[in-house]
Formats: C-alpha cells, structure tokens, sequence
C-alpha cells in the first residue's frame, strides 16, 4: 500500500528586511498551535504559486506577489509524506490588514525570534536554513 502524499506550498514573506510573517495552526487542526509559514494545499491541476496565493487569500484575508522558489523539503510524517515548497513573495497591499480565517494567530517576526516558536518538522527544516544551521 503506497502512503499518501501531500503536496504544500508556503509563503517566506517579508514585511521589512529579515522580518517575516509565521501563521500559528488552530487549535483543532493537525499539529494544534504548532507556527508555519502561512499556506496550504496544492489542489489538483494547480500551480505552486496560485496555491499559495488562493491559500493566503482564503487564511488571511491578503493578496502576494511570488518572487521566487527558495526551499523544497521532503518530511515524512506518521501517516503520510509531504513535499513543502517554499516560495518568496511580497504582500500586496497593507500588513495591518490581515485577518484571522483560517488561522489562530500570527506573528512577523524576525530570523532571531524564530527559535522562540514551536515549528512542524518540515518548516523546521527552513528554519534552520534561515539560520544558518
């Protein structure tokens, strides 16, 4: 039996220089209050980046613009495998105007903060990139 495979796009979005914006999962999703680059899913016959784009839409109430792919990890977790592209990108519009859809919290913060926040293993993996580990 072949596992299942999630294929997920997040966002590295800088509100200033080295200040980026973490999303905290809810409470009832999985890995509960966990932080993550905000995104989501991939759905079928969908580009990475109008993924992340819809995903930031739908979470947050806010509209990017994709610069470039900067990280792609593998992680496999319990029950199913996941690949995680992460994807630079710039808000469009104001950084005050987020709203809370389908997250419970988040935090711009910046690469020295990161230590301070729970990650899932595979945006872990970005965050010790971040960091130079």
């Amino acid at each position: 039996m072949s596992r299942r495979k999630i294929r997920v796009v997040g966002a590295m979005l800088e509100s200033t220089p080295g200040s980026y914006l973490i999303t905290q999962r809810k409470p009832s999703s999985s890995l509960p209050l966990l932080w993550e680059f905000p995104g989501g899913r991939v759905e079928e016959g969908e580009s990475d980046e109008v993924a992340l784009a819809r995903e930031l839409d739908e979470d947050l109430g806010i509209r990017i613009r994709v610069t470039r792919q900067v990280n792609v990890i593998h992680h496999a977790y319990d029950d199913y495998d996941v690949e995680l592209v992460i994807l630079a990108c710039h808000l469009v519009g104001d950084p005050d105007a987020l709203v809370h859809r389908g997250v419970h919290d988040h935090r711009w913060v910046t690469v020295e903060e990161l230590p301070n926040y729970r990650f899932p293993p595979a945006d872990a993996q970005t965050v010790a990139r971040l960091l130079g580990l």
